[in-house]
């Protein structure tokens, strides 16, 4: 058996020296060049069948220290605009992250003015460096930055990781967005060219005519549930603007549009200019690369009434002809601390969602959470808790997006660790009734709350992609195929609901949303907001569905601190949007004028443009800058795992902004950059502490 074994061991030696070319060459190193052929990345389509995601080529220039003898490296950095300092500088950071031998990025992602010159002098260089293609991101409709993400080059974290096992410097991979999400999918599998170079390095033929090659493959194409040109109206409504725009299919729980403001064209984060931009918007205040439609919470506000009149309705506490009388406030927690409301009146369930009275629903809820069928009230504030869990709230759907949110639906462990056991009551948390207080939601919560209610008890998950090309191997898709009802509501308590909604539309506080022929139903929300314990402007709130029978769009807008009631900005923008969509075109003249006047409409708050100063005069004192931008950096790190490279890109920029303005330069900024502000009342780095303000607001 031994001999037999010796045998096979000695034959298999004999292939791989006399027989086989293919490990001869890859081991000879001075006449044969291996070459890395990257794939292309899979295309994405919009709803209609529009490339909305796909490819072009640019070229990385890749060295071998341990062959820079002899090279003019002079010429080089001439050519690409470095001194002599920078170059050591890239040399020792790749020699220590990687060793002399391997091939590794000098300058990634050229322009085509270096290209040309490079091509023209590469003589000068080919025994070191020689240009490797690959194949980048292009935007169609450069929209929907947000959604789609950006690539960026693998880091050390990333190669440690075992998940991403295969990687090796030089890769690229979706940090962001969808291109994260997908990643297996869209990636492919790189391929091999193994090349003849003469006796300067210069690259001749190919070896044995090609038959030793490794054929790249393509990722895989997908297509998406957005409907790109409904993104693009959504982006210029909400332009000058902070907020979000979430529309969804109920049916299908595909997303139509996910608009998040401010935003980036995505063509800032590939090509030449890929660093420069990056620091830019990472150091911008305004957080454009937070995705806010599920990275940031607010309260709802009064959208929040409609699930509140569901759940009391359910519980069998009221019934849609219930009726509460408003003097001017909620006074079920005595007088010393009344509840304000705007209209005065007896409303019954359906009047009360039209109108938006806070007393109402104060009651409803008070009724839910003193329910005589249960012990006490952690039992009856559990009952009330599941009921929100079931709605799709306080915990993440699964969206196909990454860093979403969960939001905070308050349980009685929240309210004993705040409180204490048995130290606490109804109250204590009244204001949650109307959705203020303790709630917290993402705006793709309050969109796919609109299904559930459009679709009288169902949703499915909300996502981007329906399907993918030569099919779903990695099972990515299968979760939101699936219908979610966990309660048995009937249908006469949605349809109660569903009439006070259309209410709104029709002659209540959301007829700014009113389309011709169209049955609209919605809920308006005005949200009050503190920062470091002082009011600012409200946030304005709209979501509904259309049309009532046989709903084809669930939609949500927030518009924050607008100052103004949610029927104001938000109902008229999310009014257009229906239209949109369910008529494919907007054509009366006076809907065109109202989409411009909405977007040159900026609502920016004043506190916004204070910060823009600040930071632009920290930039000329000590360190100051540098620390600010590195609080930026580290939010954004949090929320959607940004690479070491691009923090040490961003710092690097402010450092040379420091040295410009030091030698009397004035800082240059993109123009596609314009709008620099902060949102402090949202970053997801915030906690929720429980306080007893209250909206007055509808």
């Amino acid at each position: 058996m031994c001999v037999g074994v010796f045998a096979i061991i000695m034959l298999q030696l004999m292939n791989l020296q006399l027989f086989s070319s293919k490990y001869k060459y890859a081991a000879d190193d001075q006449g044969i060049f291996r070459k890395v052929v990257y794939p292309d990345r899979g295309i994405v389509y919009d709803r209609k069948g529009r490339s909305i995601l796909q490819n072009t080529t640019i070229f990385d220039l890749m060295v071998t220290p341990s062959k820079l003898k002899d090279t003019d490296t002079a010429t080089l950095c001439k050519i690409l605009g470095i001194d002599t300092t920078e170059f050591r500088k890239r040399i020792e950071n790749i020699v220590f992250k990687f060793k002399s031998q391997r091939p590794s990025i000098f300058e990634a992602l050229l322009s085509n003015e270096k290209m040309a010159k490079l091509t023209e002098n590469m003589y000068k260089f080919s025994k070191a460096y020689y240009l490797q293609e690959r194949s980048v991101r292009d935007y169609p409709y450069d929209a929907a930055g947000n959604i789609l993400g950006y690539l960026s080059e693998v880091d050390s974290n990333v190669l440690k990781n075992p998940k991403y096992t295969g990687y090796v410097m030089g890769d690229y991979i979706g940090k962001t967005g969808l291109e994260r999400t997908y990643e297996n999918v869209l990636l492919g599998q790189r391929g091999i060219e193994f090349w003849k170079r003469d006796k300067v390095g210069k690259l001749t033929e190919r070896l044995e005519n090609g038959s030793l090659d490794t054929v790249a493959i393509a990722g895989q194409n997908m297509h998406s549930s957005l409907d790109i040109e409904l993104q693009m109206l959504g982006e210029k409504l909400m332009a000058n603007k902070l907020g979000s725009i979430v529309a969804i299919d109920p049916k299908t729980g595909g997303i139509l549009c996910m608009v998040s403001s401010p935003t980036f064209k995505p063509k800032l984060l590939t090509g030449a200019e890929r660093k420069k931009h990056i620091a830019e918007l990472l150091l911008d205040p305004a957080l454009p690369l937070l995705n806010r439609t599920v990275g940031a919470t607010y309260s709802p506000g009064s959208t929040f009434k409609t699930l509140q009149a569901l759940v009391g309705l359910h519980e069998g506490v009221i019934d849609t002809k219930f009726r509460v009388s408003c003097s001017g406030a909620f006074y079920g927690c005595g007088s010393g601390k009344p509840m304000k409301c705007l209209d005065r009146g007896t409303f019954d369930l359906r009047s009360a969602i039209t109108i938006s009275d806070n007393t109402y629903f104060a009651t409803v809820m008070q009724k839910v959470i003193n329910n005589p069928k249960y012990p006490d009230i952690d039992s009856s504030l559990g009952v009330w808790n599941r009921y929100m869990q079931a709605f799709g709230l306080g915990h993440r759907l699964g969206v196909d997006v990454p860093s979403e949110k969960r939001g905070l639906i308050p349980s009685p462990k929240f309210y004993n660790d705040a409180y204490g056991k048995g130290k606490w009551n109804y109250c204590t948390f009244r204001s949650v009734s109307i959705g203020q207080g303790e709630v917290d939601v993402t705006p793709i919560q309050v969109a796919n709350e609109m299904a559930y209610i459009a679709n009288k008890g169902w949703y499915k998950i909300p996502h981007l992609v329906d399907s993918i090309e030569g099919g779903d191997k990695f099972d990515m898709l299968s979760s939101f195929k699936k219908q979610h009802s966990t309660i048995d509501i009937p249908d006469s308590i949605f349809e109660a609901v569903h009439d006070g909604m259309q209410g709104v539309v029709d002659r209540g506080t959301g007829a700014a949303a009113k389309i011709a022929g169209i049955t609209v139903c919605g809920k308006t929300g005005t949200v009050e907001n503190y920062f470091r314990g002082v009011k600012q402007p409200n946030h304005a709130f709209f979501a509904g569905f259309a049309p009532r029978e046989n709903p084809k769009i669930a939609i949500m807008c927030v518009v924050e601190n607008s100052g103004r009631f949610g029927g104001t900005y938000a109902a008229p923008i999310v009014g257009l949007m229906i239209e949109k969509y369910l008529k494919d075109s907007i054509t009366d003249k006076a809907r065109l004028a109202r989409i411009d006047q909405l977007s040159d409409l900026n609502l920016i708050p004043s506190r916004i443009y204070v910060e823009m100063k600040r930071q632009d005069s920290l930039r000329h004192s000590k360190d100051s800058a540098y620390l600010i931008a590195k609080g930026y950096i580290k939010v954004i790190k949090d929320t959607i795992g940004m690479d070491e490279s691009d923090e040490e890109d961003a710092l690097d920029n402010i450092k040379k902004d420091k040295e410009e303005l030091k030698n009397g330069q004035p800082k240059k900024d993109s123009n596609d950059n314009k709008l620099r502000i902060k949102t402090e009342a949202i970053l997801p780095d915030q906690k929720k502490k429980p306080e007893l303000k209250d909206s007055t607001k509808p």
